[in-house]
C-alpha cells in the first residue's frame, strides 16, 4: 500500500456556504499529517467526509485503496470533535461496549480497555460513570475508544484542545508510537505549536481551500 489515504478535488457546500473547496492531498503510511487552519477554514468537514459522516458533492476519497465505507471503517479509529460518550456508563464498559462496536470480543474489548486505562492514567477510575469525570479526563478514555482495535488509520479532531500540558504530553507520546507501530495518524488543529511538534507534514486549509 503506496497511500494510507488519497483525497482528490473534494468540494462541500452547505446552502450558500462553500464549506471545502476542491482539497487535494496524499498522506503516506506510517506517517502524522496534520491538517492546519483557524476554526472554521473547512477541517472538520474534511475529516467528516473521510470518516464517511457526510458525502462530498465532488471529488474522491481512498482508504487504504477503498472508498468510504463499512469495509474502509474497519481501517480508522476516529476522535471526533463532538465527543460521543455515554454520560451514565461506567468508563470501561463505555470503552468496551465501542471496542465491541468495531469488532472485537467483549474479552478483548475489556482486556485492551483495562490496558489503555492504565496506560493513560485512568485506571482508578474505570468504574466511575463517565459523568464523574473532568472533561479531559473524558477526552482521554474516547481517545483510547478510538484505538482499542488498533486501526491503520487513527483521524484525531483538534485533539489537544481542553487538555492540560500533562495530558497533552501524553497525547503526543501516544500519536509518536502510533507513528512507530508503522500506523498512519491524520488530525486537524489550529495549533501551529502542536503541529510543529508531531507532524510529518501538513496540509494548510483556509477558507476551504
Amino acid at each position: 500500500m503506496s497511500t494510507a489515504l488519497s483525497v482528490r478535488g473534494i468540494v462541500k457546500q452547505f446552502g450558500n456556504h462553500l464549506a471545502v473547496d476542491d482539497v487535494s492531498f496524499e498522506v503516506k503510511p506510517g506517517v502524522v499529517y496534520g491538517i492546519l487552519g483557524p476554526n472554521g477554514a473547512g477541517k472538520t468537514t474534511t475529516l467528516r467526509m473521510i470518516n464517511d459522516i457526510i458525502k462530498p458533492d465532488r471529488g474522491a476519497i481512498e482508504i487504504g485503496g477503498l472508498p468510504p465505507g463499512i469495509e474502509a471503517a474497519k481501517k480508522i479509529g476516529c476522535l471526533p470533535g463532538e465527543r460521543g460518550l455515554y454520560p451514565k456508563m461506567r468508563v470501561l464498559d463505555a470503552i468496551e461496549f465501542l471496542g465491541e462496536l468495531r469488532g472485537l470480543t467483549r474479552r478483548d474489548a475489556k482486556a485492551r480497555g483495562t490496558q489503555w486505562l492504565d496506560k493513560l492514567g485512568l485506571g482508578q477510575w474505570k468504574a466511575n460513570k463517565v459523568q464523574d469525570l473532568s472533561k479531559g479526563m473524558q477526552q482521554k478514555v474516547q481517545f483510547a475508544a478510538a484505538l482499542i482495535h488498533e486501526p491503520e488509520l487513527v483521524i484525531l479532531d483538534e485533539p489537544w484542545s481542553g487538555l492540560d500540558p500533562i495530558n497533552a504530553e501524553v497525547l503526543r507520546e501516544t500519536v509518536e508510537e502510533i507513528r512507530r507501530s508503522g500506523r498512519t495518524v491524520l488530525f486537524s488543529t489550529h495549533q501551529m505549536e502542536q503541529a510543529e511538534k508531531v507532524c510529518d507534514a501538513v496540509c494548510i486549509i483556509a477558507r476551504g481551500k
